[in-house]
């Protein structure tokens, strides 16, 4: 039984976009599945600080010299180095943009902004500590 080579085309066609269909579906899906607490998780050093929206210097370069640092994983707990002295602590992410942080048994929240290579922390008297991805 011969095939009719313009439906045969037509099928292979559709099933070519189909596929392209869903892959573009799933890699949509993916990219807007980058939550806050997804994206914190990592080992963060400073890489700056703010203090009114306006970059601090003197903040920035204590905060490099004393080589500080956080680390948040998947559990909810949470580490702080500065100059070689590690504090454990836990945090947790409530709604998208406030972190709850406690360490040796004090709670600070603050005003959290998250990409996949920055971190920036902003505390209620509006001063900022921002982190890169290590």
């Amino acid at each position: 039984m011969p095939r009719e080579s313009g439906n045969f085309l037509e099928n292979n066609m559709n099933a070519k976009v189909r596929t392209v269909l869903v892959a573009c579906v799933a890699l949509f899906v993916a990219a807007c599945g980058s939550s806050p607490q997804s994206l914190i998780v990592g080992k963060w050093q400073v890489s700056g600080a703010q203090v009114g929206g306006v970059d601090d210097e003197g903040a920035a370069a204590a905060g490099k010299a004393i080589r500080m640092s956080a680390e948040f994983k998947n559990d909810g707990t949470a580490r702080i180095t500065m100059m070689g002295q590690t504090l454990q602590g836990t945090y947790k992410i409530n709604g998208e943009n406030e972190l709850v942080w406690t360490m040796n048994g004090i709670t600070t929240k603050g005003k959290l902004r998250v990409t996949a290579t920055e971190l920036d922390v902003t505390d209620a008297a509006n001063r900022t500590i921002k982190y890169t991805r290590m």
